[in-house]
Parts: structure tokens; C-alpha cells; sequence
């Protein structure tokens, strides 16, 4: 995690630290990302284009605070700004299904399992779950509510908003319900054991065995140590698991979706995507999978030459009124148009 003061105080403040807030404008802070790119670094070197997109997300916040808080601007100027170009770089192998129950498997007998669940069947990201309180959680309606996200800068536990600024309400289904539920029952059982010696001072989901916070370089380093433990027990018949990120598990579930056919801006919002294009630009492969296996999907669409013929005669008929449409479409196994 980026120490965000630092980077105000190494990066934007010698270059834009004299700019009043207001004359602050896209074009200038587009500048100030060209030069990081270019000169931004030690010795004159250029830095790397993420730590210019930390750089961008700290300015991001800090606009969109002026703007929607102190109301001391009209509009967020970063959020016009241009941005050097990343170069695309192709992900590894994502985990199959198979491979995330297998993992699942090996964490259910950590305290934290329903941590690792949650993300996987979410696709929420670490720092919204570790804001999660149970408040935020519906288990009758099987609903959870990202509110917020926390991280650490400088040694300091902080709390926000969510990457996008926005709340959103994520379905999970009666088996991640009850996943939760046993959770709870666990971290209830946790507090009667340490009695008076509870650290809890809020309702967080996600705890340490005496109620504080769980700290989100816990759980980022705790999911490598568990697929080494099970590569290392795997007798020879199990499968070897390949490494994979915590926030690997973020990508498993986007790709899943779109893979069964979720279309992509209901996925867009599971994630938390402020725009739809995020989610292709990320699941960039599936969408080649996807594109690679259109042709065949148009071919097995139009009907064999037979039957075109019989269409033929029908066309020169009256054109169906707009209810028959929708019957029509049904007819010949496509779905009716929507406009």
C-alpha cells in the first residue's frame, strides 16, 4: 500500500503545490502526469505508470472531496485529465472453478474462511470487506452493502469511500448466507472466550481473535501461505494449485459471470466498475474466448436453406404487428428484439 501523504509530498506538491484549488485545471494536471512518466523518479528516471495511477486516484479523491464535501469546486478537474497510457500486459492463467473449491476447501478450517468465501463470491474488493460491519449485512434478503473501504497509510488504519465514491448492494446466494452465519456464530463464541478483554469498539465482520480490525496485509498474505499448505499436503493424485493474488479472486469471479453469459454491465456493477468498459479492458480474455466463438453462434442462428425459402414467401406478406413480434422471434428459437 502506497503511503498516499507521501506521494503528495514527493510527487504533486514541487510541481503543483503553489496552484490555487480553483485554477486548478485538466490540462495542468495532465502535465503533471507526463512529467512523472518521464522525469518523475529518482536521478530524473521516469516512474512507473502505476505509481502515476496512485498518484491519479489520491488527486481523484482529494478533487472529489473539494467538489461533493467542501463544495470549493464545480467539477473534479482529475477526472478529466489524461493519463499517460499503460502498456497492456496479458494476465496469467486465472483459476478454474475447480481450483477456487479446492482452495475454499483448504481455507474452511481458518478462522477467516468466510473472508476468502465472500470475496470469491462477491468479487468485492479487500478494503470494502474489511469495512464491512454486520449492520451491512442482510441475511434474510441475502444481500450485503459495500458502504465504504479501509486501508492503512502510515501505520494508521483509515477508512472512505469506496474506489468509485458510490455505495452498491451485491446479491449472495443462501449458501454464502449461511457461510456468514456460521461466521458469526464463531466470532460471537470468540467474544464470550475473551470476555472483558474484547478490543471491539465496532461491529466489524471481520475481526482478530480479540475484536479489533483485521489488518489488510493479513489476509493478502495469509492466501499464499494457504495454497503452499496444500500443495505441500497434496498426495500425488491432487491437483497442484498455481499462485494466485487475493485479488486474483476479484478476476475469477468477474470472468466466471461472463463466461455463463452474465451480461457485462450487471457484472460492472457487482464489482463495483464505474463504467462497463473497466470490466472488458480487464476480462479482456474472455471477451476474445467470446469473439472467437461468434461466428458459430450466427451460423447455428440463421435457418437451414429449406426453411429460408418458406421465409421468403412469408416476406412478401403485410409486416406483423408490433405484438407479434416478440412471437415470431420465439418461433424461430431467437430472442424478440429490444430497442
Amino acid at each position: 500500500m502506497h503511503d498516499y501523504r507521501h506521494l503528495i509530498n514527493r510527487h504533486v506538491k514541487p510541481r503543483i503545490g503553489r496552484l490555487r484549488l480553483q485554477a486548478a485545471r485538466p490540462a495542468q494536471i495532465s502535465k503533471l502526469y507526463r512529467d512523472l512518466v518521464t522525469t518523475g523518479g529518482c536521478d530524473g528516471a521516469g516512474l512507473s505508470p502505476r505509481t502515476v495511477e496512485y498518484v491519479h486516484a489520491v488527486l481523484r479523491k482529494a478533487f472529489r472531496d473539494a467538489v461533493v464535501v467542501d463544495q470549493l469546486l464545480a467539477s473534479n478537474p482529475a477526472e478529466r485529465a489524461k493519463r499517460p497510457r499503460k502498456p497492456v500486459r496479458e494476465r496469467g492463467e486465472v483459476w478454474t472453478s475447480a481450483q477456487l473449491r479446492v482452495f475454499l476447501e483448504q481455507a474452511r478450517g481458518h478462522r477467516l474462511f468466510a473472508f476468502y468465501h465472500l470475496a470469491a463470491y462477491t468479487g468485492a474488493r479487500r478494503g470494502e470487506l474489511l469495512n464491512l460491519r454486520w449492520r451491512d449485512v442482510d441475511l434474510a434478503a441475502c444481500e450485503v452493502h459495500i458502504t465504504g473501504s479501509a486501508a492503512v497509510v502510515g501505520g494508521a488504519r483509515i477508512e472512505g469511500t469506496t474506489k468509485t465514491g458510490r455505495s452498491r448492494t451485491v446479491s449472495i446466494d443462501t449458501g454464502t448466507a449461511q457461510v456468514l452465519r456460521e461466521h458469526r456464530s464463531r466470532q460471537t463464541a470468540e467474544q464470550l472466550a475473551v470476555g472483558t478483554d474484547w478490543r471491539g469498539t465496532d461491529d466489524y465482520v471481520f475481526t482478530t481473535g480479540w475484536g479489533e480490525p483485521v489488518h489488510p496485509d493479513t489476509v493478502s498474505s495469509l492466501m499464499p501461505d494457504l495454497i503452499k499448505s496444500h500443495n505441500e499436503a497434496r498426495d500425488q493424485a491432487g491437483e497442484l494449485l498455481p499462485h494466485a493474488r487475493l485479488h486474483d479472486l476479484r478476476h475469477i469471479h468477474a470472468t466466471t459471470l461472463l463466461l455463463a453469459g452474465v451480461p457485462v454491465h450487471v457484472v460492472a456493477a457487482r464489482l463495483g466498475h464505474a463504467d462497463p468498459s473497466i470490466t472488458l479492458r480487464v476480462c479482456a480474455h474472455v471477451i476474445r474466448e467470446q469473439v472467437a466463438a461468434a461466428a458459430d453462434i450466427f451460423a447455428r442462428s440463421i435457418p437451414p436453406a429449406g426453411r429460408a425459402a418458406v421465409s421468403k414467401s412469408v416476406s412478401k406478406k403485410a409486416p406483423p404487428a408490433a405484438g407479434e413480434v416478440s412471437d415470431l422471434a420465439r418461433s424461430e428459437g431467437l430472442e424478440p428484439p429490444t430497442f
